[in-house]
């Protein structure tokens, strides 16, 4: 009678089948959901946001952690491994959000927080929880380095149309830039003409300024 109290108590509660609660599983789908979410706050807030100056990808950027993290746990039993991880590269990789196309340096943090995800969601038990946190610790430490240290800014182009076309002259580079940084009011990195018309007296061209400088935070006015 003891045998069969104990098997009882032991055997977990299930509905059509499925357990209702499995503690050891949950506990660790807890842990890792609280790890992925801490990285990728980090991530985005204290080093994509701060140095870019922009946070219109917030949304976007933790939507899809929460999802490739979510989906690679659940799903980790049926065996996705590598080849499943590459896929969600190559698929968003050929996207790229085609209704509003993003910034190369959007997109290198998107792979980043969707390759967060999916090393929190898959790594196994041969993974131990001192080597899952150095992992998240290097990333968050590379990106720093890279943006505080390296200071690599994020530029942006502008296309205009240029009407002042006697400027538009290898040696009248400096008033170029003067008459362009004059109108606009950004700190002018360089000019690429694209277009010249003779006819109508104007140019088209590019001017790349850096977002981080004080004059030109975006593009928009």
């Amino acid at each position: 009678m003891d045998q069969i109290q104990d098997s009882i108590i032991k055997e977990p509660l299930r509905w059509l089948d499925i357990k209702v609660i499995n503690p050891e599983d949950f506990t660790e789908l807890v842990v890792r959901f609280l790890l992925n979410l801490l990285v990728t706050f980090i991530v985005v807030n204290y080093i994509y946001s701060k140095n870019s100056n922009r946070k219109d990808f917030y949304f976007s950027y933790f939507s899809i952690s929460i999802t490739i993290f979510v989906l690679c746990f659940l799903l980790e039993s049926v065996k996705l491994e590598l080849g499943f991880a590459l896929g969600l590269f190559a698929i968003f990789g050929i996207i790229r959000y085609r209704t509003d196309p993003i910034p190369i340096k959007e997109m290198t943090y998107l792979f980043v927080i969707i390759g967060i995800s999916v090393i929190n969601a898959l790594s196994n038990k041969k993974v131990s929880h001192v080597e899952l946190i150095f992992t998240n610790t290097a990333i968050i430490l590379t990106m720093w380095i890279l943006e505080k240290i390296l200071h690599l800014k994020q530029e942006i182009c502008l296309i205009i149309n240029y009407e002042n076309i006697e400027n538009i002259n290898i040696q009248k580079k400096v008033e170029l830039y003067a008459d362009i940084q004059e109108r606009t009011g950004i700190k002018i990195k360089r000019i690429e003409i694209e277009e010249i018309n003779y006819l109508r007296d104007v140019a088209k061209i590019r001017v790349y300024h850096d977002i981080n400088d004080n004059n030109g935070e975006t593009n928009t006015f």
